[in-house]
């Protein structure tokens, strides 16, 4: 409880023990008629006063800004209606008011705090010092100050607070930060190191690749601070319903006060206290409490998973999810090739030494196990060396014209090749227009992907469709071990777009279509989709930039827990709303037929709001 909180608590303490005072002095000592009715009158305005100060300088503050929108809220109605309730008589009914509703507010602040407690301990990540060696001594300094190229000094137990590379050194790390998950990895000299992670028991002298301001740590801080910001439409919906609910509950209030002795002949005394308890109930914090805080908590859930939500709008479309659409390579693969066939097998080192040669300058996957594959060293004389889109390289190396690549390669460049028809990717290779042999590499499907997938299903999910640039075989192939329902495979990049956007133009009502991918070269279709979700390969700096979701493990497994946790959420939001419409709505309308008393209106208002925050908080617990 925070230092606030403890003063409003002792507050409402102190307010309950005057009014038990009031009321046994009233009931027990003072006589009726007056003058004693203005001194038992003064006696609860003692408490009245005391419990709520903070409610009358709220209101009087929003009085004083001159925005409509500011005035009406919960602070000037509880204002309105316990002063009338005071005007009229109803002394104890207007403290009783004012107590629960304080009390009320304090719980619905407790519950907020909780909430944002929870995805605050991700707040914990954050790194309080960096260690830098000066004339052989170790000294802490504030990790913003750390500039690129610095060598750091990790000590065991300690959290690294920025990327970089080891330069000397071995321990074991603890991800769970950055996973949501208790997973030590190994890291030794040479291999690349994350802030936010624990150094296990070894002593690590790391080199800074990033300022703090670029590192993984700060990505995920901001962006779990920023989370809030985009709203649900369902939290909008409230949000506009609240604009207009409040003024117009405020203007029934009056006519209600005005018409009755009027029209139905109703003395004023009743006509007032109606349109008090109107007030009372038509408070409108059930709602613009309670929904908002479903969503903080199901975003607070989702971090504990290790799994990054941009905002509560994408926990709503998520609930709704039709479709879902993965990249192959790194997503439902492992994205480690490796060469596991050449044709023909005599001319092995021949064709490999030719494809290394047009790979040498790639950075991609494919690539680096050609070069792999072949243990001789590439001496690269090109003259010429240009990449094709979608089809491969052509190199003029040594007076010679060599390609790399597929199919299209081959039927563009007009050569006449011998097509493998076996499952992987396939790179043909070419000399001088003369077929030279092909060089077969495979990728394996990650474990788990084919039980994620049919969780997927479980959940609701009714399409989980497969794009790759890869050829028809090896695609098949993917597709048929993952589960998948749909494959379209040798798509270019700007095909993959297309695809999406032909996909979800086919989505009918709120249905909704998720893009599952790497971060990097999907970036284009993560962004496109109804919900981008980057496999976040333990915090890719494009993965956090780009998605909309951040699998920080790159497990999609998590992905069906995701789901469950957005359809708890809604499902638990909308209960909050059609729980408190439906009570609020029948309170007003016995209270504008004079059937409702000050108690129900109390409960209508404080009882509601209690209930709902408790129903939303369960989000916690998913």
């Amino acid at each position: 409880m925070t230092k606030k909180q403890k003063k409003k608590r002792n507050r409402i303490i102190l307010a309950v023990v005057m009014y038990i005072v009031a009321i046994a002095l009233d009931k027990l000592i003072i006589p009726d008629g007056m003058p004693w009715a203005l001194i038992s009158t003064a006696i609860y305005l003692v408490p009245y006063i005391t419990v709520g100060t903070e409610v009358f300088r709220k209101a009087y503050r929003n009085l004083t800004t001159g925005r409509l929108a500011n005035v009406f809220d919960e602070n000037f109605l509880m204002f309105i209606a316990t002063v009338a309730a005071f005007c009229i008589g109803e002394a104890v009914e207007g403290v009783a008011a004012m107590l629960f509703y304080q009390i009320g507010d304090l719980f619905e602040d407790y519950a907020v705090n909780r909430s944002r407690q929870s995805i605050k301990e991700l707040m914990s990540i954050m790194p309080e010092h960096a260690n830098i060696e000066v004339a052989g001594k170790i000294i802490e300094v504030d990790p913003d100050d750390v500039a690129v190229g610095t060598t750091i000094v990790v000590k065991p137990g300690e959290r690294i607070p920025l990327d970089g590379v080891v330069l000397k050194g071995r321990s074991f790390v603890d991800t769970s930060a950055l996973t949501g998950e208790s997973v030590y990895r190994e890291v030794a000299e040479g291999e690349e190191i994350l802030s936010g992670c624990i150094n296990g028991k070894g002593l690590l002298y790391v080199k800074t690749t990033k300022e703090y301001d670029d590192c993984t740590v700060a990505k995920i801080l901001e962006m779990v601070e920023n989370a809030s910001s985009q709203k649900a439409p369902v939290e909008n919906f409230i949000t506009k319903f609240a604009r207009y609910y409040t003024p117009a509950v405020v203007i029934f209030a009056a006519i209600l006060a005005v018409a009755s002795p009027l029209l139905f002949n109703t003395g004023v005394g009743e006509a007032i206290r109606r349109a008090c308890i109107f007030l009372v109930v038509s408070c409108p914090c059930a709602l613009v409490i309670s929904v908002p805080l479903s969503f903080f908590g199901g975003i607070g859930a989702a971090s504990r998973k290790g799994i990054l939500v941009k905002g509560s709008n994408f926990l709503e479309a998520l609930s709704n999810l039709d479709t879902i659409v993965f990249d192959k390579t790194g997503t439902l693969t492992k994205g480690s090739f490796a060469v596991t066939e050449v044709y023909p097998a005599e001319k092995r080192d021949e064709i490999l030494k030719l494809a290394a040669i047009c790979e040498a300058y790639s950075d991609h996957p494919v690539a680096q196990s050609i070069r792999n594959a072949y243990e001789g060293m590439v001496l690269v004389d090109v003259v010429g060396y240009q990449e094709i889109p979608g089809q491969g390289m052509k190199v003029d190396y040594n007076e010679s014209i060599l390609l790399a690549g597929n199919a299209k390669l081959m039927d563009a460049e007009e050569v006449n090749f011998e097509a493998c028809q076996k499952a992987g990717t396939v790179v043909y290779v070419a000399r001088d227009g003369k077929f030279e042999g092909w060089i077969l590499i495979t990728d394996t499907v990650k474990e788990g992907v084919r039980e994620a997938v049919a969780e997927l299903h479980r959940m609701g999910v009714k399409r989980a469709v497969m794009l790759t640039g890869d050829r028809a075989e090896a695609a098949e192939s993917v597709a048929s071990e993952a589960g998948i329902d749909q494959v379209y495979s040798q798509l270019l990049p700007g095909d993959k777009v297309e695809k999406v956007k032909q996909l979800m133009s086919g989505l009918s009502g709120n249905s909704k279509l998720a893009f599952v991918g790497d971060g990097i070269n999907d970036a284009p279709v993560i962004m496109l989709s109804d919900v981008g979700i980057a496999m976040g390969n333990l915090g890719s700096d494009v993965a956090i930039e780009a998605a909309d979701v951040v699998l920080m493990d790159d497990d999609i497994s998590k992905i069906s827990t995701l789901i469950r946790i957005a359809k708890k959420t809604m499902n638990i939001a909308k209960a909050n709303i059609v729980f408190a419409l439906g009570v609020k709505f029948l309170v007003l309308a016995l209270g504008a037929a004079g059937i409702a008393n000050m108690w129900l209106a109390i409960f209508a208002d404080v009882g509601v709001s209690v209930i709902a925050i408790l129903n939303a908080m369960r989000t916690l617990r998913i």
